[in-house]
């Protein structure tokens, strides 16, 4: 993943849904608009789930890549709709 530099990266490969989307919810709450968040995530429940709920919440997704170990890397710009 190299498209935007990451300002912060968070894993959150080790916890379920819905707890997933407040992971990263809270890791944005860290950045200021217009940084970027890594997040690495589980498939199924998460990579459906968390990118829909990022874009309803106004940010950013500019990439996804399927690091084809069943886990996918998003990265965000936050309070990137807006």
């Amino acid at each position: 993943m190299s498209e935007k530099n990451t300002d912060l990266f968070v894993d959150i490969t080790d916890v379920v849904c819905p707890v997933t989307f407040v992971k990263a919810k809270v890791a944005l709450e860290e950045l200021e608009d217009g940084q970027v968040l890594e997040i690495k995530l589980n498939d199924g429940e998460p990579i459906q789930n968390v990118p829909r709920s990022l874009k309803d919440e106004g940010h950013k997704v500019v990439e996804v890549q399927n690091n084809d170990d069943g886990t996918y890397s998003l990265k965000v710009v936050k309070g990137g709709l807006q």
